[in-house]
């Protein structure tokens, strides 16, 4: 086994290179001894690969004396659902996201939905694993079949609020576990037309990238959304606990005014809320959660974190630039179709294209994410510490620095030798003098 298939939020790698099914027995030997689950539930996704992971995994924990619920084939929120709902220890979700089908991992959470990650046991995971060293049991657990889906896909269609308004949406799943979240549209039939791109579960992740924060993959999205006439566009990642939006437009809305908009949605039924947004995102974010009445908080990248950071602050709603949108709904973590079904209650609300709702949380010039790659990442944000001493800085996340009309924050990968830069400015201008500015501080050793 690679022992790198271990991240710092979950499982990952391709399977038979990476790691393979003994592996994947061992890794559910390992969870259930450091957790000391009696009950874990597990899903899977649609790939080749999952079934005898799942076959493995399971029987690594049955071994290990836990009594394993069968999910089945279900998206990574509905995991989150069956940790917040059912009487388990923990769950897992056999998926890798939005790689491509020959990856495949593992991400496990307790009860609750409250994420493991490498400081909080993928670490002592991997090395039980790399030890091969087991407790003995005074028991051997049993598989029992459990279907979530008429729960959740329930639950969550309860949220809309339509009215007599009807919509037409384009929602491309590109084969992968977001077909698993159309049923929830189905039952909202009398208010939603649908036309579906990639639905197809039988050849899964057989298409283009299940990735919605790369642009490009959103292309056929947005053409479809002009052909049909259709009032908004919605794309899934691969395991569908991200989710992106096109406008009626074409145009594809910058995930951090998502959030902006969802938390005027989500305000309207806890107004003073806490409410975080991911510290890349757009300045308009804060502006718009705390004109809406709520209590506006930073938060860094990276889903263990701001799970955490709901948990210690009391926050109901997070968003996050890659598209990422947690509910306390979904015992704080990803709800794959809630963040859709409130920007359509908003629209049927407001009777406005989205567009125009977008438009209201545009007010500042964004460069996106820029990667540079670089050797030494500490001495250059050494570097710009220095060259930027008169800003106002912060350390929450690699390195922020605010002006009164620009700001800037640069992170480094963890895993890469990348350095990450997100810059906002009052104009397009000045953005892009000041992010040409830092590329040239950044790039040049």
């Amino acid at each position: 086994m690679n022992a790198k298939i271990f991240k710092a939020y979950d499982i990952r790698g391709i399977y038979g290179t990476d790691f393979d099914e003994h592996d994947a027995y061992a890794i559910g030997r390992a969870t259930v001894d450091f957790l000391g689950c009696q009950r874990l539930a597990v899903g899977r996704d649609a790939r080749a690969s999952s079934p005898v992971l799942f076959e493995s995994f399971t029987r690594g924990a049955m071994e290990a004396g836990a009594d394993i619920l069968d999910l089945g084939v279900i998206t990574t929120p509905m995991v989150y659902f069956a940790a917040g709902r059912l009487d388990i220890d923990a769950a897992v979700s056999i998926t890798a996201s939005h790689n491509p089908p020959e990856y495949n991992g593992m991400k496990i959470c307790l009860r609750g939905a409250l994420p493991v990650g490498e400081a909080s046991g993928l670490a002592a995971i991997r090395d039980i694993v790399l030890k091969g060293e087991f407790k003995t049991p005074e028991k051997t657990g049993s598989l029992i079949p459990e279907d979530i889906k008429p729960a959740y896909y329930g639950f969550f269609a309860s949220f809309a609020e339509l009215d007599d308004h009807r919509f037409s949406l384009v929602i491309d799943t590109a084969n992968a576990m977001g077909v698993l979240e159309l049923p929830i549209y189905e039952q909202l039939s009398e208010n939603l037309d649908v036309t579906r791109l990639y639905d197809d579960l039988t050849h899964p992740f057989s298409t283009h990238e299940a990735n919605p924060l790369k642009t490009e993959t959103l292309d056929e999205l947005r053409a479809s959304v002009l052909t049909e006439k259709a009032d908004l566009g919605i794309a899934y990642d691969g395991d569908a606990d991200r989710i992106g939006f096109v406008d009626e437009t074409g145009r594809i809305i910058p995930m951090d005014l998502v959030t902006a908009l969802l938390a005027k949605e989500v305000l309207k039924k806890k107004p003073g809320s806490t409410i975080l947004y991911d510290l890349r995102s757009s300045r308009s974010v804060k502006e718009f959660i705390e004109e809406n009445g709520g209590q506006a908080l930073e938060c860094r990248v990276g889903h263990a974190f701001i799970k955490q950071q709901m948990r210690e602050t009391g926050a109901i709603f997070a968003g996050e630039l890659s598209g990422h949108y947690y509910f306390e709904e979904n015992s704080l973590a990803e709800a794959g179709t809630l963040p859709a079904l409130l920007l359509l209650n908003l629209m049927a609300e407001t009777g406005q294209p989205i567009s125009a709702l977008v438009e209201e949380t545009k007010r500042y010039c964004h460069s996106g994410e820029i990667n540079s790659e670089v050797e030494d990442k500490d001495a250059i944000l050494a570097k710009l510490r220095a060259h930027y001493a008169d800003g106002k800085q912060h350390e929450l996340d690699g390195l922020k620095v605010d002006y009164p009309d620009w700001w800037f924050n640069v992170r480094p990968s963890n895993t890469e030798p990348l350095l990450r830069l997100n810059l906002e400015a009052a104009t397009p201008e000045q953005m892009t003098t000041k992010r040409d500015e830092l590329l040239d501080l950044i790039r040049s050793h």
